[in-house]
């Protein structure tokens, strides 16, 4: 069951340290983590682990078999996908509670079909056009957090 807050999907991560810090940003926003298709690593690596400390109990994941059932299953959502390869600033969207925010794997980036077949739900973070991409988990915490903002609400 998504989250009726925020539902964070990371698409095929490779790096469990960039996973681990994604899932306690998750669990001290109150969103949801969905992890789609294939994991470059294993869900019980000391390092997934060890950089989520000990908030794995307080955070709702759950691992799906790709993102295409997402999609089904939450057809009536919104989805976003974060990617380098876009004009669109995710400061210029209006998030909703609820919202699905999709981030490709750290080394390639959510894939060129997915783009191509929702070009008006990708969002890009501006950098410097001489640098090639932000820290995943960096991009995740810029990005929620603005949704946060937008919603107007306090965290308890």
């Amino acid at each position: 069951m998504k989250s009726d807050f925020l539902n964070i999907v990371l698409y095929e991560p490779e790096i469990p340290q960039n996973t681990g810090n994604i899932a306690r940003l998750c669990a001290c926003l109150g969103a949801k983590l969905y992890l789609a298709g294939r994991l470059g690593f294993n869900l019980t690596e000391k390092h997934l682990k060890r950089a989520g400390l000990d908030y794995w109990d307080k955070l709702e994941i759950e691992q799906v078999e790709n993102l295409d059932y997402l999609l089904k299953e939450y057809s009536d959502s919104n989805f976003y996908y974060l990617t380098t390869k876009t004009k669109n600033k995710y400061t210029d969207n209006k998030f909703k509670q609820g919202d699905f925010l999709v981030f490709g794997p750290e080394t390639r980036g959510i894939p060129e079909d997915i783009l191509n077949k929702n070009k008006t739900s990708c969002l890009t973070i501006p950098m410097k056009s001489t640098t090639r991409s932000l820290n995943l988990s960096n991009s995740v915490a810029i990005v929620a957090y603005e949704a946060l903002r937008q919603f107007n609400i306090e965290l308890n």
